[in-house]
């Protein structure tokens, strides 16, 4: 027996167990404590001539080459080491590439995906539905990065993205379930980091630190690329909320663990350039949310909306509004067929259809319609179907799933961008005393906005298809609206607490016309709000918001212009 310290387990707990069946193929056994402990290696006809093994394992053991497992520094004695061999004797089974694994019922993995052949977008949403199927169950996804190729520059830009997951299998079993997704969907053999259908690496499994003829955990490039540590930072929070994560953090090698190696790589200062960029996927595009402010034009096809109910319920002057809105400069167009002002009565799906479906058939076919976004403004998940049906790109729901039970399940099949919103209760509800109170404004509306944008994931659409708004006017009180738009860095912030993924999101804001503004500009009527609706947004925009929902299109529009450009100004001229 000798101490081998070349294989070192990181701190971990005992809950694997691989035994490789190949002579002097280096295998991981964890330590009993969560102690970094010394490696040992021992022949197995020595432990053959001892009588601690029961005659099953005696049998097994008779088949395996080399047995690699660990002790506690303070005994060297073999009993001792047999007695933890006999103990696990019960939990080895045999894994298809003929090792012996031993493992707990579940294990949290990161798995990275890259593409830059075919329908690449397509391609992902493939690989994770085939990655469910094989069990693999998906709990967090990362922002999606459009890449330039590494290694091999001759080939067209990769996605990158990463996913954690749980899963029953053992590491080569989950190998063997990655490779034949892979092989599946098309991918062959040949040039080294060449061009891909799919590309699906293993960059954890649990704590462990796995080394093997066929595979190596963490993978053994991860350190050197950009372009997979950008969406594996997305997967954690800036605040280390457990065991497994701090052992990946230890892995990094880095005092300030994967943090410290992201800003050694470049940081966030690397995104948004030709190399690098953080990508929304819409309609047929990529949507590159960092190059400009967004302006997202209102179409109210309500009798009741606070601002303009009445004026567009008849298809020709709905479709007219739009034109005019496309005209100053509108790049996307959110149609509502229910309004959401505070104490509106709800309508029925159908009712809510039928304002809509003309409207929006009649839009889609005018051809200024060509290259701009239709949002359905909308919480019920019939509706959302119906129109993306259609030909409308986002669902906005101002109830983030809480309104309709089938909507975030219906989001996640649609496969669209879904902008979850922040709100108390609903239109009836969320100005009472109970909705309105808070201890910390900012934390709390962080705390709520990632706990129904984590349920949107966890029921399937990934962090890289949502867009967050903190709700202004619903459940707010003017000053808390105000607090808001100051207040954007804080919500940001308090999120990436949990979800870096999440945080990245591009944030929506709609403080256009509202009872908030009247109120300190003593303007009773919605429609002569539009002066402060400009200095509402502008506040907003500098704040860190991406997309202003907005019904004067053409003031609103240069005043995102002017912010983009002191945005930029305030980055550095190299941004211009």
């Amino acid at each position: 027996m000798r101490n081998d310290n070349s294989l070192l387990a990181p701190p971990l707990s005992n809950n694997i167990v691989l035994i490789s069946t190949k002579l002097n193929s280096p295998v991981l056994v964890p330590p009993l404590s969560r102690q970094e402990l010394p490696l040992f290696k021992l022949d197995v006809s020595l432990l053959q001539r001892l009588s601690l093994l029961s005659s099953p394992l005696q049998g097994l053991l008779a088949k395996i080459s080399t047995l690699v497992y660990c002790s506690h520094p303070t005994s060297n004695r073999i009993t001792d080491q047999l007695h933890l061999v006999t103990a696990i004797s019960p939990f080895l089974h045999f894994s298809s590439d003929a090792a012996v694994e031993v493992h707990t019922p579940e294990e949290e993995v990161v798995i990275a995906l890259g593409s830059n052949v075919g329908d690449r977008l397509h391609n992902f949403n493939e690989a994770i539905r085939l990655m469910k199927m094989s069990g693999i169950q998906i709990t967090r996804h990362g922002c999606l990065y459009e890449t330039e190729p590494a290694y091999v520059t001759d080939q067209p830009l990769f996605l990158n993205s990463a996913v954690r997951g749980i899963t029953k299998l053992g590491p080569h079993e989950l190998l063997s379930v990655l490779k034949k997704i892979e092989k599946d969907m098309g991918r062959v053999d040949g040039i080294r980091y060449g061009p891909r259908p799919i590309d699906l690496d293993m960059l954890f499994y649990g704590k462990f630190n796995i080394i093997s003829e066929v595979l190596n955990v963490p993978h053994e490039r991860i350190w050197e690329r950009p372009f997979v540590v950008a969406p594996l930072i997305d997967l954690l929070g800036s605040a280390i909320d457990s065991d497994m994560v701090a052992s990946w953090h230890s892995f990094s090698k880095q005092t300030g663990g994967l943090f410290e190696l992201w800003k050694k790589l470049g940081g966030d200062s690397l995104i948004g350039k030709e190399g690098l960029r953080r990508v929304l996927p819409i309609g047929n595009q990529l949507w590159d949310w960092s190059k400009k402010t967004h302006v997202m034009g209102v179409l109210n096809l309500t009798p009741d909306s606070f601002s303009d109910g009445g004026k567009f319920q008849s298809v020709e002057t709905a479709v007219s509004q739009v034109r005019l809105m496309i005209s100053e400069g509108a790049d996307i167009i959110d149609i509502g067929a229910q309004s959401t002002r505070p104490f509106a009565s709800r309508i029925s799906v159908e009712e809510e259809l039928d304002r809509l479906v003309p409207v929006l058939e009649a839009v889609l076919e005018i051809p200024e319609i060509e290259g701009k976004l239709l949002s359905v403004d909308t919480f019920y998940s019939k509706v959302a179907s119906e129109a993306i049906s259609k030909g409308a790109h986002i669902i906005n729901d101002v109830s983030g799933g809480k309104l309709d039970s089938s909507m975030l399940n219906v989001a996640a099949i649609l496969g669209v961008p879904y902008v979850v919103m922040h709100m108390r209760g609903d239109p009836c509800t969320m100005q009472n005393s109970e909705n309105l109170h808070y201890e910390d404004l900012c934390k709390q509306v962080a705390s709520e906005l990632y706990m129904q944008a984590r349920e949107a994931e966890l029921s399937g659409v990934p962090a890289w298809r949502i867009i967050i708004d903190p709700g202004i006017g619903f459940s707010k009180k003017t000053e808390h609206n105000l607090e808001i738009l100051m207040g954007l860095p804080t919500i940001r912030g308090e999120i990436a607490m949990k979800s870096l993924a999440v945080s990245h999101a591009p944030i929506l804001i709609g403080p256009s016309r509202k009872r908030f503004l009247g109120e300190i500009c003593n303007r009773p009527d919605a429609s002569e709000r539009d002066p402060a609706t400009v200095a509402a947004v502008t506040a907003g925009i500098l704040a860190g918001a991406n997309i202003i929902r907005v019904h004067n299109v053409r003031d609103n529009l240069d005043a995102a212009r002017l912010c983009d450009a002191l945005l930029k100004q305030k980055r550095g001229p190299h941004m211009m």
